[in-house]
């Protein structure tokens, strides 16, 4: 009978669950049809969640899908890195080796870095975009796999998950769009206290529409009872359910317990603490099975057959005779491919290692370390170095934990797990003061640091120094997003600095406060990078040096563009020529050529960035070659080349994706939906600027994108959701780091949005604010849609008796900030026209001439919005001073731009260009006449306007044309307008095509005309 017993203490009944497992089947089924789904299970331990994940896998398998399990290490109290991505990885590549070959092709050195087999794991960078991207190309991999078959992926103890495993899971079920895939993880609900750090993951995917939570309560009596007649095989008493029940709770690994230990005799189980009573099978061993239950509680959740042997030191056939009893009174189970034990459940195993004496402890963790250094075959060659580190730092030896604390340090760099090479380099600084001196000399900097390395050094000779291992675990900080203790760090390192003469890395621990600074919202970083130049200036150059000079002109050139941002960049590029530094050379550079196209040398800077992006691409630089595909399409955006920055951003979209530059790819979002934006492609600019909002992590791409969809918004008519998204812009952006293009165009929407409702004093103070903190040089792309939002509120409250008041200064002050903006691009040039033309709103000075001008500026850029806008302003003065023959014109223009409107959705404009022609009783739809035969009949041109044509389809300006036909200049402007109303056209490429297909532009006008 208690042989019996003993084999079953697991009922083989699954008892209740019912609700919890339909909500898995129904995943499974969503799955199945192509919908991913995101399932986290909770619970207390011992609660039964391993038992309910069990159940689903097999219905799962049941119905083909392939399971892929993978639980959480925990070693001692540390947790090996990924360590649940690379079992699941290890399982897929079992099921399904072919397909999981095909989706990691190409990129096999990366995914290496989760799961060796695929081959050696390249070295690659190690910066902010380096664990983003083997996120990205994980997520991909799991939708590739999963493509033609469900796959359902397993994560079990995420409450001793690592950070990076929080990392890339919270990453997965934020970004999982396609693919038959399922992704659970579970985790013990009574270990999450306020400072567990799953806490914060657990509150991120609450907000998650997509994820759902599973609870797992403790059983009912009625659950307990049918539990107990699984376990027994028969009927239990009614006595003994209540018994259990009471004692248990209702929780399903105690009522186990309880059962057993009931069966067994053992009164004293229902009146100890449950604890106790957990360690009672135990006690009840033989000794020599209680000794191996302890080596294998302090061993971590699963220790291989060989190393338990190697750390027991019993003769094999006693350990084996050992292991028998363990595993026959379900204290240990063998490990699913039959090369190790763990407990059947962690409580046990965490009873057992409390119950450990500190000096027992230490023992054992010396005796796995010294196990494992004499043959490291001993346990999986990606657990190795980490084992080591943690059996040696809980064996409280100094002089074997540091280095072995650094060599693990060293191998999660490799495999971008920074939050567990940060917790490893801070161990080791708390074990630097009492390694032996001789141990800490024998260690070099060349093997265990790559962030900074003193000016001149021999890296391989270099003895490695306390400092260095702050700059490493500063750089760790950084990247893995624990930015306050990074900060911690460099200010400890800057004081201990203090009394040492190294300026080189004091200037570099300033350039890494003025980043960790803007990150965390404490300031603009210029006092940092200042510090760090006064450091550096005199020094010969270096490679701190050319870093130093490289940060502060790219803080300039997005702070205060000018003459000083630009001679920055050039001595940045400069110093970086001179010692070799190929990537800061080339980030200085694409630095350069954006400040070159703010000062108006458009042709060489927008060179220069091309020459950078290609060189990046060419040599393997992807962070540049990232920032590339953010900046050039920007400053082409800039002068008006949109056509020729949105093929670059989509282009940059893939590469971005490519490499998992998650930031850069943020910002390509961002740009592409203000391009779109301005090509009249609402709804795309729309779409990219929530995949800006998707994809940023950090706040300032998503507070761009947030821009975007406000300045969609208020174009559309929505104040309330323009007002909505310019206020989580501000959140996003803040205060700290004032930037003039995040504050003008924030202040141009802020502007937009109190003129549509009335409230003119709130858009002057707007105004006030945004001139008074300034607009340097170089922010033209951004200040004259200011003065032009500024100056339209003023034209359009011009009637209001209230808005009368301090005009004259506000259109005054306007007009000097007008004065001092550069004009050196056709797209600022038109915006100066409409600028000053609004003045002359306000004023009720304006003309037909004076809007003309500026229909005839915008008729040659792609802006179909801000024409059908212009045009709208000039039908109006047509209407108001031109005579009865400028009708027809008037309706023209008001028809172009009410089909613009209408299918940009732009309804302010709609609404006014169907007031101004309802009071003019013009209809906004022609009728339709009977069509010519003659295709340039069909055009409705004068004898002169065809002639005009001809010409516009020649590719001549409006003064050659009017030097050839003896006319004005404005007379000239005046045909092409009236052109191209009638032809329907939004500028004058349009028009030559149209003149083309018709056979209009075959013959010189003047020689056509006089053969007629």
């Amino acid at each position: 009978m208690l042989a019996l017993v003993e084999t079953r203490s697991v009922s083989r009944v699954f008892v209740g669950r019912a609700e919890e497992l339909g909500t898995l089947n129904d995943a499974l089924a969503r799955a199945a049809a192509g919908e991913p789904q995101a399932l986290l299970i909770g619970g207390e331990a011992g609660v039964g969640k391993t038992r309910l994940v069990e159940e689903f896998a097999t219905a799962a398998c049941r119905e083909g899908a392939v399971v892929a399990l993978g639980g959480c290490v925990e070693i001692g109290a540390d947790g090996l890195p990924f360590a649940p991505f690379s079992t699941a990885l290890r399982a897929l590549r079992r099921e399904l080796p072919g397909e999981l070959a095909a989706a990691a092709a190409g990129q096999e050195e990366e995914l290496a870095r989760l799961l060796p087999e695929l081959g050696e794991a390249s070295g690659g960078r190690h910066d902010e975009e380096g664990m983003a991207r083997l996120f990205e190309l994980t997520a991909r991999l799991l939708e590739r796999v999963a493509a033609e078959r469900t796959v359902v992926v397993a994560l079990e103890d995420l409450h001793w998950a690592d950070a990076s495993t929080r990392h890339l899971l919270a990453y997965l079920f934020r970004t999982l769009r396609t693919g038959r895939l399922v992704v659970l993880a579970t985790y013990r609900a009574d270990d999450i206290h306020r400072r567990h750090p799953l806490r914060p993951l657990l509150a991120e995917l609450d907000r998650l529409r997509t994820v759902r939570r599973v609870e797992l309560a403790r059983f009912n009596r009625q659950e307990v009872g049918r539990q107990i007649a699984g376990i027994l095989a028969a009927e239990p008493d009614p006595d003994q359910v209540d018994a259990i029940f009471e004692r248990s709770d209702g929780n399903a690994f105690f009522v186990e317990e309880l059962a057993v230990a009931a069966t067994e005799g053992c009164c004293t189980g229902l009146t100890d603490s449950l604890r106790d009573l957990l360690l009672v099978r135990v006690e009840g061993l033989p000794e020599s099975a209680q000794r191996v239950a302890r080596i294998v509680a302090e061993g971590g959740s699963t220790v291989e057959y060989r190393l338990l042997a190697a750390v027991a030191r019993l003769a094999e056939d006693d350990l084996i005779e050992a292991l028998r009893a363990a595993v026959g009174a379900n204290i240990l189970l063998a490990t699913p491919a039959g090369d190790g034990y763990r407990f059947r459940h962690s409580l046990v195993r965490e009873a057992v290692s409390d119950d450990l004496l500190p000096g027992e402890r230490s023992r054992l963790n010396r005796r796995y370390a010294e196990a494992l250094e004499a043959d490291p075959t001993l346990v999986p060659a990606d657990e190795r170095v980490m084992r080591l580190a943690s059996y040696w730092y809980h064996a409280h030896d100094a002089a074997k934990a540091l280095p072995a604390v650094l060599d693990a340090a060293v191998a999660a760099r490799c495999r971008h797990a920074y939050s567990e090479q940060l917790r490893l380099l801070e161990r080791a600084m708390e074990l630097w003061d009492t390694a032996p001196e001789d141990v800490r000399a024998a260690l070099r900097l060349g093997d265990y640091c790559e962030v900074y390395a003193p000016c001149g050094c021999d890296p391989a000779t270099t003895p490695l120094h306390f400092l260095d291992l702050m700059a490493e675990a500063a750089g760790a900080g950084r990247l893995c997003g624990e930015r306050e203790r990074a900060l911690k760090i460099t200010k400890r390192a800057l004081h201990l600095l203090e009394d040492e003469d190294d300026p080189l890395r004091a200037a570099w621990f300033w350039v890494q406060r003025s980043r960790l600074v803007q990150a965390l919202a404490r300031g603009d970083g210029w006092r940092e990078l200042a510090t760090a130049q006064d450091l550096v200036r005199g020094l010969p150059p270096s490679e701190v040096h050319a870093e130093v000079l490289a940060n502060a002109a790219g803080w300039a050139m997005l702070h205060e563009p000018g003459p000083d941002a630009l001679s920055a960049a050039e001595r940045a590029v400069e110093y970086a020529r001179m010692v070799g530094a190929r990537e800061i050379e080339l980030n200085a550079r694409l630095t350069l050529g954006g400040l070159m196209v703010d000062a108006g040398s458009v042709e060489s800077g927008l060179a220069e960035m091309y020459e950078v992006k290609d060189r990046a691409l060419e040599e393997g630089v992807a962070v540049v070659a990232g920032r590339a595909y953010v900046n050039l399409p920007s400053a082409l955006d800039s002068v008006g080349r949109t056509r020729e920055a949105v093929p670059l951003l989509k282009e940059g979209l893939a590469f971005t994706r490519r490499f998992g530059l998650l930031e850069s790819e943020a910002w390509v979002w961002a740009n592409l939906s203000e391009s779109t934006y301005s090509l009249g492609l609402w709804d795309e600019a729309a779409d990219a600027a929530a995949g800006a909002l998707r994809v940023g992590h950090s706040a300032k791409p998503q507070g761009s994108g947030a821009m975007c969809l406000a300045h969609l918004a208020l174009g559309r008519g929505d104040l309330t959701e323009a007002a909505r998204q310019l206020a989580a812009a501000r959140d996003f952006l803040g205060t700290h780091d004032p930037m003039p293009q995040h504050t003008l165009l924030l202040s141009r929407i802020a502007i937009g949005v109190a003129a549509g409702e009335g409230r003119l004093p709130d858009a002057r103070a707007e105004l006030a604010r945004a001139l008074d903190a300034g607009m340097p040089p170089g922010t033209q792309r951004d200040g004259w849609p200011l003065l032009l939002a500024a100056a339209t509120a003023e034209a359009d409250a011009r009637a209001l008796p209230a808005a009368a008041q301090d005009r004259a200064a506000v259109l005054d002050r306007i007009r000097d900030a007008a004065k001092k903006t550069t004009t050196d691009a056709p797209i600022w040039l038109a915006h100066e026209k409409w600028v000053r033309a609004e003045l002359s709103r306000a004023e009720d000075e304006d003309t037909a001439d004076t809007w003309s001008d500026v229909v005839t500026a915008f008729e040659c850029l792609d802006r179909p919005y801000d024409l059908a806008r212009v045009r709208h302003r000039l039908a109006g003065a047509l209407l108001r001073d031109g005579g009865e023959d400028e009708r027809d014109r008037a309706a023209e223009l008001l028809r172009l731009a009410h089909a613009v409107a209408g299918h940009l959705g732009a309804r302010p404009l709609a609404e006014a260009v169907a007031l101004l022609a309802q009071r003019a009783r013009l209809a906004l739809h022609r009728v339709p006449d009977q069509r010519p035969a003659d295709p340039v009949e069909a055009l409705g041109l004068t004898s002169r306007e065809r002639d005009v044509l001809r010409l516009v389809a020649a590719g001549r300006t409006n003064r050659q044309i009017a030097e050839q036909l003896f006319i004005s200049p404005k007379t000239a402007s005046v045909h092409v307008s009236n052109i191209l109303a009638k032809l329907g056209v939004s500028g004058r490429g349009e028009a030559a095509a149209v003149a083309h297909r018709v056979g209009l532009s075959s013959a010189d006008p003047l020689t056509a005309r006089t053969a007629g």
